[in-house]
């Protein structure tokens, strides 16, 4: 009964959301086994492009670290963030969510060949999480329980949190940066005098990804539904 019930509950899981991180979880717990080492993973232009170790240019977004607070702690921030994009401003629009992860990914990877990165997928949750933010303008934060504030300035308090842990604060910064391109390419600029919208879903992906229209009276949940967790925890102003 317990089996059936987890099962369930993976499978209402978004499509995008449940690959991701199902993938994130299952090469870490290859490397725990010692199935696979990090140094088959990670991000390594050379390997790539010279040995053709093309593999390396997804893997390296898979891999958060040994288990331990700072993998859980990211996991929890992707699957949380990642769904909520899933489940409101992308829903029924699938093709659309995967073109945002092929893009913020070509763009970490193009940056990544200038700095000393060899794992991004650290930079891609926060890029999630900027995207969900910056939609989400209204909706107030709650952080451990000691900072309350709205949901723009979670993307800098994950920063300043990694800096207190004592990690490098260049892996958040490429994720903001490409976050704010693909918003400021998606929401902003196609809205301004003259603006055009840049990005464009390849009609490949649309054809592979998206489903008839669904019933046009289904009302989703909100994005900004608690989802369970202390940290990050937003409720509307006024609500």
């Amino acid at each position: 009964m317990a089996y059936q019930s987890l099962r369930l509950e993976y499978l209402q899981i978004p499509p995008v959301s449940r690959a991701y991180t199902t993938a994130c979880v299952l090469t870490t717990a290859a490397v725990q086994l010692e199935l696979i080492t990090p140094f088959q993973l990670y991000f390594n232009p050379e390997l790539i492009f010279k040995h053709f170790q093309i593999w390396r240019l997804i893997t390296n977004f898979l891999f958060f670290g040994p288990v331990g607070f700072n993998f859980l702690f990211n996991m929890i921030f992707l699957y949380r963030y990642c769904r909520m994009l899933e489940e409101g401003s992308f829903r029924g629009r699938t093709a659309d969510f995967v073109f945002m992860f092929l893009f913020g990914g070509f763009l970490m990877t193009l940056f990544g060949l200038f700095v000393s990165l060899v794992f991004l997928g650290q930079a891609f949750t926060i890029m999630l999480v900027y995207v969900w933010s910056r939609r989400n303008p209204y909706v107030r934060m709650n952080f451990f329980g000691l900072l309350n504030f709205q949901a723009p300035f979670l993307p800098w308090v994950l920063m300043g949190f990694s800096l207190l842990l004592g990690n490098s604060i260049i892996v958040d910064l490429l994720g903001i940066a490409v976050g704010h391109i693909y918003f400021f390419l998606e929401d902003v600029f196609p809205t301004q005098p003259g603006g055009i919208r840049i990005l464009k879903t390849p009609s490949i992906l649309k054809a592979i990804f998206d489903t008839p229209d669904e019933d046009p009276n289904y009302n989703p949940l909100p994005e900004e539904r608690p989802g369970g967790f202390a940290w990050g925890e937003g409720q509307r102003l006024g609500g």
